[in-house]
């Protein structure tokens, strides 16, 4: 195997990372991975995850956790809603599609892996600061002053990686929407209105160039996403406070004035608020690398209208993984750029349906027009 009695040091304990360490870790590899977080248990932010058949599950599978995970996940119906709040269809699992593509909270999808790698693999309150070459091996900062040295480096620490400078001098760049991110800790007693209305479903709308999503997690707390298209000076010009709740539910009741009540209950329910300019990586000029490469959001950041971004990073934790444990190829370096070509294209197409995504649903099209489109 090409990584016996090499170190292998992961950056980012996200899913994507953490199934590669699982994947490789099955195999023999030595593997540590390093996150800022302070500890396992630490609130990871944002709506659930939902792991595709075809993409995300596999990579569960070649991991061993698919039946754990299906036992942790949910599937979960799907609603679309106008802005009178009135359904305009719903679609729910039946025996056939139950496990399709069900949800998991973030939380609860981190656990599963911690729960399924050695002990002390994941060293915890470690943010990399930063890495030099040394000959052939990698020595590795971190901000509490540890250090680390590894023969193989593999960012996975997300949308705003400092791995990703070692390979590229590409930056992430500003696609023309911004989300608001809100959640509400307890729905049934704050907007009664609006859980009576989404249930436990999802629930989505298109309309007036804006698109509004929520979910329900495993216990009860609702996250939703208000998107809206805006230039990115807007951002620094209007400044938003998002410590303060009232200026926040004040700008949303005005973006989303002609909408029901049932969304300005949901407004003023809300406990935290967060502003998310999306953005995306062009995958594009990396530059020569030795045993160092990226996965997930690092390589690949992109907006989440098309949904499929963890399942995309969780296809190159598999692709990685088994590039570097079989005998296919002569060293590190090679097993890394057979995977990189293959991430490149498919993470390209993922990033082109994207964009299509968010190009439609900030259009002046509702769900009934957009999906006749797609018929």
């Amino acid at each position: 195997m090409l990584l016996q009695d090499k170190k292998v040091i992961v950056i980012g304990a996200g899913p994507v990372g953490l199934t590669f360490a699982r994947l490789i870790q099955e195999k023999g590899a030595n593997v540590k991975v390093y996150d800022r977080d302070i500890d396992q248990f630490a609130r990871i932010k944002g709506g659930t995850l939902d792991l595709h058949y075809d993409t995300g599950q596999r990579a569960m599978l070649e991991a061993g956790l698919l039946s754990e995970f299906y036992d942790r996940s949910r599937p979960t119906g799907e609603k679309a809603v106008d802005i009178h709040g009135h359904i305009i269809y719903e679609k729910f699992p039946d025996k056939v599609s139950r496990y399709y593509r069900p949800e998991i909270d973030r939380n609860d999808l981190r656990m599963l892996l911690i729960e399924n790698l050695m002990p002390d693999t994941v060293i915890w309150d470690s943010k990399l600061v930063s890495l030099e070459k040394h000959d052939e091996k990698y020595l590795l900062h971190f901000e509490n002053g540890t250090t680390e040295t590894a023969d193989l480096v593999v960012g996975a620490n997300g949308g705003m990686s400092n791995v990703r400078k070692y390979i590229t001098d590409t930056t992430p760049q500003y696609t023309g929407s911004i989300i608001i991110q809100g959640e509400v800790l307890n729905p049934e007693k704050n907007c009664p209105n609006f859980k009576k209305l989404c249930g436990n479903d999802n629930l989505g709308v298109v309309a007036e160039q804006k698109f509004f999503f929520s979910q329900v997690k495993a216990k009860g707390v609702l996250n939703y996403y208000v998107s809206f298209r805006r230039p990115e000076s807007w951002i620094k010009e209007h400044e938003l406070d998002f410590q303060n709740n009232t200026e926040i539910t004040t700008f949303l009741k005005g973006l989303l004035s002609n909408w029901s009540d049932v969304y300005k209950e949901l407004f003023q329910a809300t406990d935290e608020f967060t502003l998310l300019p999306m953005r995306k990586l062009p995958l594009e000029n990396w530059n020569s690398h030795h045993n160092i490469t990226l996965i997930g959001d690092a390589a690949h950041v992109m907006p989440p209208y098309s949904g499929i971004g963890v399942n995309i990073g969780l296809l190159d934790a598999l692709y990685l993984a088994q590039n570097l444990t079989d005998e296919r190829f002569a060293d590190i370096d090679t097993a890394i750029a057979s995977y990189e070509e293959k991430m490149f294209e498919y993470a390209s197409l993922a990033q082109k349906q994207t964009s299509e995504s968010e190009e439609r649903i900030h259009s002046d099209k509702d769900f009934e027009e957009i999906d006749k489109g797609k018929r």
